[in-house]
């Protein structure tokens, strides 16, 4: 299951974020004490609305595609406000659900897919060897996907287990021109495995590929610090093509480009240590402003080929290039 994102006309209603179904499926996993750690029913999901719009007529044009991976386990539909963005800025975006491994899929006629994956080496490996095709799949499926998609121009994204994805991908197909990887360590190690990086450490790429990190406790995701994952400080020096390690400071995993970014400061419920813990302590609009620009940026600089200074001196709070 995909959802287009695309520039659209200011047409129609507001897009709702969850869909019923899911969003009922959804909340007692969400609200659980491993997660959100608030009573079931706190949060209207399927009540909250997005920036877009449902079936709105596209604006025609030649728009760059890009497809994005949400993190192990996760819904694509907690990528909205990213995809909402970077549409925006004209471009057509495509999140993908990595279906029986997400939590949570629903397909048409009110059919939902629960998943579930242990975190053994042999499971991981197989995670990433499908996802990577999934990725592919739907590349190939593009044209029937939005009328105006330009597929000679293509990035690929992705959070966390979707940032590994996305360099992995690439590594297989050259039919993606630019990747990011949003906070993701690109291993499969699994629990209790001999260290396993992806093909893109070992190998690098030739193409244009940003690492986006933010923190954890007092650790740094970034490819000077290898206290959380090795494989970026690994990849660093085998990447030929355009590289930049772009930190954000204070901002946690779970935040990174997910809509629990904008979300978890709204729920009164949530106990400041838990909203730490999942967003950070860096002020949410700044956090946001920022990974939105950053995103955009780098798809412009390699898809638009416009040029931008934020690569070159920061100019977000919280923003630092790591050298």
């Amino acid at each position: 299951m995909v959802t287009v994102s695309y520039p659209a006309q200011r047409s129609g209603a507001r897009a709702p974020w969850l869909a019923p179904g899911f969003a009922a499926a959804a909340d007692p996993i969400i609200s659980s004490p491993a997660f959100l750690d608030v009573p079931t029913g706190t949060v209207d999901w399927a009540g909250t609305l997005r920036q877009a719009r449902v079936d709105a007529p596209a604006v025609p044009g030649k728009w760059p595609v890009v497809l994005f991976s949400p993190a192990l386990q996760a819904p694509r539909e907690f990528y909205t406000s990213t995809a909402d963005d970077l549409a925006s800025r004209g471009y057509v975006v495509v999140t993908v659900s990595h279906t029986y491994e997400s939590l949570l899929v629903e397909f048409p006629g009110n059919r939902l897919v629960h998943g579930g994956i242990d975190g053994s080496p042999e499971t991981m490996k197989k995670v990433i060897d499908a996802r990577v095709a999934d990725m592919r799949f739907v590349l190939d499926r593009l044209p029937g996907l939005h009328r105006w998609i330009d597929k000679n121009r293509v990035g690929i994204a992705g959070h966390s287990s979707g940032g590994y994805t996305a360099g992995e991908t690439m590594v297989h197909d050259r039919r993606f021109d630019a990747g990011i990887n949003i906070d993701g360590g690109m291993e499969h190690t699994g629990d209790g495995g001999t260290y396993a990086p992806g093909e893109v450490v070992t190998r690098g790429l030739d193409r244009p590929f940003l690492l986006f990190g933010g923190d954890t406790d007092e650790r740094e995701l970034s490819h000077v610090d290898t206290s959380l994952t090795r494989t970026w400080a690994d990849f660093w020096p085998n990447q030929r093509g355009w590289k930049r390690d772009v930190h954000l400071d204070n901002g946690a995993h779970l935040g990174f480009s997910s809509d629990l970014q904008w979300a978890v400061p709204q729920i009164a419920a949530i106990s400041p240590e838990r909203r730490a813990g999942l967003i950070g302590t860096i002020e949410p609009r700044d956090a946001l402003r920022a990974q939105h620009d950053y995103v955009a940026a780098f798809f412009d600089l390699h898809l638009k080929h416009r040029s931008t200074t934020l690569f070159d001196r920061p100019r977000h709070p919280g923003i630092r290039l790591v050298d």
